[in-house]
């Protein structure tokens, strides 16, 4: 019952992947039996005996007779990578995000279900058991009826995190598009989780999206950004998100309702239930680890956690900041740098993501100075 796994990136975020993978093999969930990787590991970096290495994905997988794959290549690569292992009948967990544009998006989806593979995309946090504790709290109406949703990420990065990689920071390479950007790839489980919270999972759910996009570094894509997104049960979801925090904190997830609030700090399983009438609650939960659940799937029939479908909307916001201009720049006097911390700053933008997480409000909304206009960019996109 064990599923033999190839790993398609063990660099980077790959590492991660590369102890999770052992982990589960320890229990014999799962057995990896081949890395790809354009410049092979060496038995130093990997730490123990390696697995067969190439830098054909395809040709690995045939040689290896592997049965599931994880890809966490750059982003760009993710539909042919997923597509490659579905004509091969080899069932996929896709990191996030699946693709760097709605039309890739489909192209992956609906080749792997023509294939008829398992694909399972890389959204840990949707994992938690806390997302159906949240939703039994709101099906019992414990804070009412919920009024929108929010979500925040106060998040740093330094410098040298937009140099660590030739597609991180930017908007297009070569002519492909990659949009990295703070809410499509570091914090972008904060809009996937924001989504699935406010029942707006899927691309159908969703019916008009408003961007504000800007940057204090040096690079192409967001780094300071917020998203709202209007369902089609008129809730509104927004997302704020920076990587030029002055204190940087967990992200979070706000469900508002009319007589209380439940928030989620998605990072560490933890819930905080307020409402009329009583005093605060304070939950913690574990969470399925998806590659185990895609071999329980496999072996057991255990259904999928992070299916393709329950992602596109959150594919409709990563196709609302392709299209939308680039992000502006902020005006030197808007941020500083922290030398000793090789960083860039934005005064007074943790208490801004905090509030329009609070509010549902934009940046501009909100009365950030250097937040463009409401009429300065064409900024909403409709769905529909």
């Amino acid at each position: 019952m064990t599923v033999p796994v190839v790993l398609a990136g063990a660099r980077g975020h790959g590492r991660w992947h590369v102890e999770n993978i052992r982990r589960l093999q320890d229990r014999g969930v799962v057995r990896l039996v081949g890395i790809c990787e354009l410049t092979p590991l060496t038995e130093n970096e990997f730490g123990v005996e390696l697995p067969r290495q190439s830098s054909d994905f395809g040709a690995l997988l045939d040689a290896t007779g592997a049965r599931a794959a994880v890809v966490c290549t750059p982003i760009p690569t993710h539909t042919d990578l997923a597509l490659t292992a579905a004509e091969r009948g080899v069932h996929l967990l896709l990191e996030k995000p699946p693709a760097p544009s709605y039309a890739e998006y489909r192209r992956m989806a609906d080749g792997v279900a023509r294939a008829g593979v398992a694909c399972q995309i890389g959204f840990q946090s949707l994992g938690s058991h806390a997302l159906p504790a949240i939703r039994r709290m709101i099906a019992d109406s414990l804070i009412g009826e919920v009024t929108g949703v929010g979500g925040a990420g106060p998040w740093a990065r330094p410098e040298a995190y937009f140099r660590r990689a030739p597609w991180a920071g930017r908007r297009r390479l070569n002519g492909v598009d990659v949009v990295d950007g703070a809410l499509t790839n570091p914090l972008a489980h904060a809009v996937a989780t924001a989504l699935a919270l406010a029942g707006a999972a899927r691309a159908e759910d969703v019916t008009r999206i408003e961007t504000e996009l800007l940057r204090a570094n040096a690079i192409e894509s967001d780094d300071t950004s917020c998203v709202r997104v209007t369902t089609g049960r008129d809730l509104q979801v927004t997302v704020a998100a920076t990587l030029c925090a002055e204190h940087p904190d967990e992200p979070y997830v706000l469900v508002h309702g009319t007589r209380g609030r439940i928030t989620f700090w998605y990072k560490q399983d933890r819930v905080l239930l307020q409402r009329a009438d009583h005093g605060p609650e304070e939950f913690e939960y574990g969470r399925t680890d998806l590659l185990e659940n895609l071999a329980a799937h496999l072996t057991t029939g255990a259904d999928l956690l992070v299916p393709p479908e329950t992602t596109g909307a959150f594919m409709r916001v990563v196709e609302a900041i392709r299209t939308a201009p680039d992000p502006a720049p902020l005006p030197g006097s808007a941020w500083r740098a922290l030398p000793e911390e090789g960083r860039r700053v934005v005064p007074g933008v943790d208490g801004l993501v905090a509030a329009a997480a609070d509010t549902l409000a934009l940046y501009s909304e909100l009365g950030a100075p250097w937040a463009p206009a409401a009429h300065a960019l064409p900024r909403e996109v409709s769905t529909r």
